[in-house]
């Protein structure tokens, strides 16, 4: 990746001074700005990596500036710095997306940490091994968790169990998890259990030799033994028969297999990740998946959550998909309309970001104009599951995690603070969180404690 550019903006112009010295110490390029509407013409120009804004500018203030950003710009990361902002003014502009939120005089080590992760994890991973592969986009606080996480997750060789419903990215994630293991160098393959008869399942896993059953006319390598050394992924795992899943215990347990119809064993090395859209401890409570196979894959778990609880990701995928298509088809880009954006917004997504980017083919191809309409989007959309407005408890649930990850990211984790500035008795705080699954502790790495 060419040095990244960060675009500054500050309308005072020996903050920006200094703040250009320090980027270019970091081993940035800087464009600098006085202004939103200077700001904004930059853009016009420029490939820009990342924006570090002033929140309190005239006469357009950052959060002004931000949104026209995320309407033409949405991959662009934006990072808000103020020495006047309140706590609850950061929550604020941090639950409408802004990806980072520092308060002035700035600590070099926080916005050099602060740019790097943006920078990471921003449109396209650029300095990702697996550049092409770009549908973990993302702006979404719980997003970032799973990602850190995973980060994290990469450098052990620990198995890994990974939830989520279908068309969340779970092969995506797992792909990442390879690309930052020691093992990146070695194969990744992957396997979806639900797709292949179970008859012939264990013969795609563990290979066979000639002759082993009718129609065995050559040896054939297995999939473990095409993945040795590196990773393999189980994809629906939750779909794997009984009798395979002792089978594939063993071979875990002993780091060996045997071909079918092969009399000696074979050494393999591999990490397994495994994914699944099923509740498995319902289904070892119905007898249908192995307790002790589960606590086998399960030594460390990610959840992907579903699009419809992470609408903030919607717009830069979209725009992500429109583009590579137009790409893909030598064709002129389009673009959403802000009513046609709206509708997706408010879709249920059922079917993930997989579901997203197959209607993003649909609009594509439907439109013979730069824009897409409402009414197209209308049409692309199925009509038994079309926009519709969710329960009361549903909304009320997700805006309940989104505040406290969002509060807990402003308060670096500490709950005694967190909890006086959502009004809340600290005990009663700690329940929430636990019942959203969040942990604080996670968010100790911005410089907070976690009391």
């Amino acid at each position: 990746m060419n040095q990244p550019t960060i675009l500054l903006v500050d309308d005072d112009p020996g903050l920006l001074q200094l703040l250009e010295i320090r980027l270019e110490s970091f081993g940035y390029a800087t464009l600098c700005a006085a202004s939103g509407d200077a700001a904004l013409r930059l853009l016009e120009k420029n490939t820009v990596h990342a924006l570090v804004s002033d929140l309190r500018m005239q006469p357009m203030d950052g959060l002004e500036l931000f949104e026209k950003v995320c309407e033409r710009w949405p991959s662009i990361p934006v990072i808000m710095i103020t020495a006047h902002g309140t706590i609850r003014e950061a929550v604020d502009a941090t639950m409408k997306g802004v990806f980072s939120f520092l308060t002035k005089p700035v600590d070099p080590s926080e916005l050099q940490s602060v740019l790097k992760k943006a920078i990471d994890l921003r449109a396209g991973g650029e300095h990702r091994k697996s550049a092409e592969d770009t549908r973990l986009l993302t702006r979404s606080a719980r997003m970032f968790e799973v990602l850190e996480q995973a980060g994290l997750y990469a450098e052990s060789e620990a198995n890994i169990l990974i939830t989520g419903e279908s068309g969340t990215g779970k092969e995506l994630l797992a792909e990442f998890i390879h690309t930052y293991s020691a093992r990146s160098e070695a194969p990744f393959v992957a396997i979806n259990c639900s797709a292949i008869p179970s008859e012939l399942l264990e013969s795609e896993l563990f290979g066979h030799t000639k002759g082993a059953f009718t129609g065995a006319n050559r040896d054939r390598q297995g999939l473990f033994a095409s993945a040795d050394g590196g990773t393999l992924l189980l994809d629906e795992i939750g779909d794997m028969p009984l009798p395979l899943q002792a089978k594939l215990l063993r071979v875990l347990q002993e780091g060996q297999l045997r071909p079918l119809g092969a009399r000696e064993q074979i050494d393999i090395d591999i990490r397994v990740i495994s994914a699944t859209h099923v509740d498995l401890d319902a289904s070892i409570g119905e007898g249908a998946f192995r307790e002790d196979l589960y606590y086998r894959l399960n030594v460390v778990s990610l959840h992907i959550p579903p699009l419809r609880e992470r609408l903030e990701d919607i717009p830069i995928l979209a725009e992500h998909f429109l583009r590579d298509i137009a790409r893909r088809g030598n064709k002129q880009e389009r673009v959403l309309s802000p009513q046609a954006l709206e509708l997706l917004l408010g879709y249920q997504w059922p079917g993930n970001v997989r579901q997203l980017q197959n209607v993003m083919e649909r609009l594509f191809a439907l439109c013979r104009g730069p824009v897409i309409p409402e009414s197209l989007v209308q049409q692309a959309l199925p009509l038994d599951t079309g926009p519709r407005v969710r329960s009361f408890n549903d909304a009320r649930r997700d805006f309940e995690r989104q505040y406290l990850t969002q509060l807990l990211a402003v308060t670096k984790g500490n709950m005694t603070q967190a909890a006086e500035l959502a009004d809340r008795n600290r005990s009663d705080l700690h329940k929430l969180v636990k019942r959203h699954e969040i942990n604080p502790s996670a968010f100790r790495n911005r410089g907070g404690e976690n009391n």
